[in-house]
């Protein structure tokens, strides 16, 4: 199997080589300090994989400010130990009893293929090439089945951009250390949707529940 393998890409080899000779030497000694005495990150971004999402970007934040965990639309399941899709629940446990982090951020993004793919899958246009997406992407039916029907479908999907965040805001709250941690005041949770085209951010509203700009 790995004798089948190809080498590393040039432009890969001269983008690491390209880095290492600036960014990386220029910060030294914070990357060192890093290896040195572990990460410390203050927040925890749960994005979508979607390779136009550049969370650090977005925030300005530093290697070792952030603890990343991405997936298909970005999404949280439900609290169940004994079921499946244990790699978010996973990351999302280490962040709270390892990592100790305070704030715990939802991220989604504008023209979510994830999320298309969704909408499409709950109204049954189901893609049989999916394998393990269509299963994953079960977790959005409570969110699918809060959005209005009787509008457009670039609506509906907007709206389901929304609604899922909410739901994964819910099924965060199935995790009994994470209601734990908001009642006791040691975890912030956070829904938001970047703009890829305009660079905007809105915000989930706690009061109206809905999102607003930034």
């Amino acid at each position: 199997m790995i004798n089948q393998l190809e080498p590393l890409p040039d432009f890969l080899v001269s983008r690491y080589r390209n880095w290492k000779s600036s960014l990386y030497l220029s910060s030294q000694d914070h990357f060192k300090n890093l290896a040195s005495s572990g990460q410390n990150p203050s927040s925890m971004v749960i994005s979508c994989c979607d390779s136009r999402v550049h969370a650090t970007s977005i925030f300005g934040a530093d290697a070792g400010e952030f603890f990343i965990h991405r997936n298909i639309a970005n999404l949280v399941p439900p609290y169940n130990p004994d079921g499946e899709n244990h790699g978010t629940s996973a990351a999302i446990e280490y962040a709270l009893k390892e990592l100790k982090i305070k704030h715990l951020i939802i991220l989604g993004h504008t023209d979510c293929g994830g999320i298309k793919s969704g909408h499409s899958l709950h109204s049954k246009n189901l893609n049989p090439d999916y394998e393990f997406i269509n299963k994953w992407l079960a977790i959005l039916l409570p969110a699918f089945n809060k959005i209005a029907k009787d509008v457009s479908k670039v609506k509906q999907v907007e709206q389901l951009e929304e609604e899922s965040i909410k739901n994964s805001i819910i099924n965060l709250f199935s995790f009994p250390y994470i209601k734990k941690a908001v009642k006791n005041k040691n975890l912030s949770i956070h829904g938001l949707i970047h703009n890829i085209g305009s660079g905007g951010l809105k915000f989930l509203n706690p009061i109206t529940e809905d999102f607003e700009n930034i």
